[in-house]
């Protein structure tokens, strides 16, 4: 286990290695200057030239990139050329908004996802079965700006909800900011929930089919008894797997919902460094959301052997 751990961790710091030079060669090949945006469109060729060498622009890419890559291992992300905030204290900010409808998504999406999942498999057969395993699929096809505009007619006028912002003073003003979490949240949520009942229901039906299930049912277990005593640790393996990738996609998926919704979150920050040109907010961003996805995906591995005792005995 610790030489795995071990492998694991090393994988891990050359995957961000490679991730923040990808990041970096990227975003200069967008278009646009960000001195321009700084000087504004009446900045004279020697004003835009100053302040590309106050910024740096000017050195080469190789020195640029090992300038910045140093600070991100020295804890420095950057700094916003435009405010010359922190990108750490801005993706604190914004955190304040952005985790709490990602984590409040995926624990509904878990609740719902994951019974629902294991019904529609037991009753497969059945209309009710057939009926959630519809949904599911409805789910998955539907694109999420779209549920979240449906749900803003259908439940923002009925509930008085909001459908638009966020509290200035934020989450001084609790009851305000979690009603205005509610709408992005059933959004996020039915997308993520639909994948994850179609998955725990393949899962199911995988497990419910195995030779062990049947032997336990000969003894006197019913099929779900049997499910739940036998099948449930070895259907988590895959669905576990799902929930690492939903997660990692739920970073993407924020981006359009606190667009639909105007949330004043990580994904609306950086949609607008991105048409800012703000490269150095922006690459300090997007590492960082690189990096959660990663350790994400350390975590799945590392739950996996968890949970599969045949991931440790094997050499």
């Amino acid at each position: 286990m610790i030489w795995f751990l071990l492998r694991r961790f090393a994988l891990l710091l050359a995957a961000l290695l490679v991730a923040s030079l990808i990041i970096f060669c990227l975003l200069r090949l967008l278009p646009g200057d960000l001195a321009a945006t700084i000087g504004g469109i009446e900045a004279t060729p020697e004003r835009l030239d100053e302040i590309r060498t106050d910024l740096g622009l000017n050195r080469p890419l190789v020195a640029q990139y090992f300038d910045w890559i140093g600070d991100v291992v020295a804890g420095d992300f950057g700094r916003s050329a435009l405010t010359n905030s922190t990108v750490a204290s801005q993706l604190g900010e914004k955190l304040t908004v952005s985790a709490p409808l990602v984590l409040a998504s995926t624990v509904l999406s878990l609740a719902v996802a994951i019974p629902l999942g294991i019904y529609a498999a037991i009753r497969r057969s059945k209309p009710d079965g057939v009926g959630l395993s519809a949904v599911g699929q409805l789910g998955v096809a539907v694109p999420q700006f779209l549920v979240g505009i449906g749900l803003i007619a259908v439940l923002a006028g009925r509930f008085d909800l909001p459908s638009q912002g966020f509290p200035r003073k934020g989450w001084e003003e609790a009851g305000r900011a979690a009603r205005s979490l509610v709408l992005p949240t059933l959004t996020l949520a039915a997308a993520q929930g639909a994948i994850l009942l179609r998955y725990v229901r393949a899962a199911t039906l995988d497990v419910l089919n195995q030779d062990y299930i049947r032997t336990a049912r000969s003894k006197g277990l019913s099929r779900v008894e049997a499910l739940f005593a036998h099948g449930l640790r070895n259907a988590s393996i895959p669905i576990v797997s799902v929930l690492g990738i939903q997660l990692a996609g739920l970073l993407a998926g924020v981006v359009v919902i606190e667009s639909v919704f105007s949330l004043p979150g990580v994904g609306l920050m950086l949609v607008k460094d991105i048409d800012n040109r703000d490269f150095d907010k922006v690459q300090g961003t997007v590492l960082l959301i690189a990096a959660v996805v990663l350790v994400i995906g350390f975590l799945i591995d590392l739950a996996h052997h968890l949970i599969d005792p045949r991931l440790r005995t094997a050499r």
